[in-house]
């Protein structure tokens, strides 16, 4: 069978797939890699692991009898570098995004650009210390400069996997674009401050092109690799022209608008609004909340209190006529009253007059979908044309929470899309009419349309 192969290296998981040219997947598995220690003793991915993990795998398909492998590529997870000598050594470990930036050292950086509200729409970057990658290049030329001097070529992790299997030494759109305090979107190049700092980095290009590269005496058209968010918009983009908003749930919920092209605000800003990059070159606006875990610590309370255990919230349901009782009977929230607690469990909240877990769960969702409105209208425009939502990931198989959201979104058609892998899927997708050379299929996102049914 032709296949396309995919590396998906995800924070938590690490996935290889294989899509076939009708993009049906038609083989997963996954690897959990413990962490390392990096030369500071901060807990850092084993990139050696994974590097020795991906040859190992690749190989054992292209050698199998099931697959003819036609085209690959790769999609991973931003604010990540790796750094190269001139021999193509690693001069540094993957330092992760977790990692905290020393107290005041971009300080006077931001003074020198403009201050950092300036600075952080022009670069649609808020400041998040080592989530901005470009900032851990000054991290490194200010506290390592020994390590700094030995680096010749310095690439995101997507393009490092690919420049494993092809050599190449390349940088593209979504990789640059994503909150990396890296380019300039008013001018849509690098920001002045890498050549003042005399940091050079490749010219970016097209996430769809591709390379011929020989691997175990087989040639296989390679991409360059794309960033994860911007990967997971793709199967949407391609499948129809009409605008549209991507609700992607999971630990995080991001909201993403690809056709807001209003600039970012000094108040979106300050609260963790940014941007992405499309594999067009068009801003998506993006706000996010920590939806997933916030769930899980409220419902770990409710468990608690009603003495169950398991996951009983999954089996659920609402129905249309509670969902109008619980919005028209609401005079405030219960469980988030003053927004999201630091500790994510408002403890003064009072569930003594919850008869039953249903009824709890409902009013949590309810309020927690409250919270997520308060993201939601970050990335809307005044002129919001938008008619079609996209819930996908692991809410968008939660009954309670997309039929309360759609409720709150009057006007809007909700869709649940139960495609799997849609990360992974989009980066296949990015890449092939150039590597297969045909025209894309069309492609199946498992939609399902919410409608209020009494």
């Amino acid at each position: 069978m032709d296949v396309i192969a995919i590396f998906d290296v995800g924070k938590t998981n690490k996935k290889f797939l294989l899509f076939d040219f009708a993009l049906n997947l038609v083989h997963q598995e996954e690897k959990l890699f413990e962490e390392i220690r990096d030369d500071d003793g901060f807990e850092s991915d084993d990139i050696e692991g994974i590097v020795l993990w991906m040859k190992s795998r690749l190989t054992d398909v292209i050698r199998s009898e099931d697959y003819q492998v036609i085209a690959l590529n790769f999609t991973s997870y931003g604010a990540s570098l790796v750094h190269l000598d001139h021999l193509g050594g690693r001069v540094t470990p993957l330092y992760n995004y977790l990692k905290p930036m020393p107290e005041g050292l971009p300080d006077e950086f931001y003074e020198a650009w403009g201050g950092v509200e300036e600075f952080s729409r022009i670069t649609a970057s808020p400041a998040l210390g080592m989530l901005n990658s470009g900032l851990q290049l000054l991290w490194l030329k200010k506290m390592k400069p020994a390590l700094f001097a030995r680096i010749s070529t310095t690439l995101h992790l997507p393009q490092y996997l690919s420049w494993i299997f092809t050599g190449r030494k390349e940088s593209e759109y979504t990789s640059v674009g994503c909150h990396t305090a890296l380019w300039d979107f008013d001018a849509m190049q690098y920001h002045p401050w890498l050549k003042a700092e005399k940091i050079e980095l490749p010219e970016p290009v097209s996430p769809s092109g591709v390379f011929d590269v020989s691997i175990e005496g087989q040639m296989v058209r390679t991409g360059i690799g794309i960033h994860d968010s911007s990967a997971s918009l793709v199967p949407y983009l391609k499948s129809t022209d009409r605008p549209f908003i991507l609700v992607s749930t999971g630990t995080w919920c991001i909201f993403m608008n690809p056709f807001n092209r209003e600039p970012l605000t000094a108040d979106q800003l300050r609260r963790d609004t940014l941007c992405y990059m499309s594999i067009d070159r068009h801003q998506v606006k993006a706000s996010r909340i920590f939806l997933g875990h916030i769930h899980d610590m409220n419902v770990g309370r409710l468990d608690d209190r009603f003495g169950v255990t398991g996951e009983l919230y999954k089996t659920i349901k609402i129905k249309s006529k509670k969902i109008a009782k619980l919005l028209a009977s609401r005079h405030g929230r219960i469980f988030f009253r003053h927004g999201i607690p630091p500790g994510y469990v408002d403890e003064q909240a009072d569930l003594s007059h919850f008869l039953t877990y249903a009824d709890a769960y409902h009013q949590m969702i309810c309020d927690l979908v409250d919270v997520c409105m308060e993201s939601w209208r970050l990335i809307i425009p005044a002129d919001d044309k938008t008619e079609i939502v996209y819930v996908t990931g692991g809410f968008a198989r939660n009954d309670t929470f997309v039929r309360i959201l759609a409720a709150r979104l009057p006007g809007k058609r909700v869709y649940a899309s139960q495609v799997e892998n849609s990360t992974a899927l989009g980066a296949a997708i990015t890449i092939y009419e150039n590597a297969v050379g045909r025209s894309l299929p069309p492609v199946y996102l498992g939609l399902k349309a919410i409608i209020e049914n009494d």
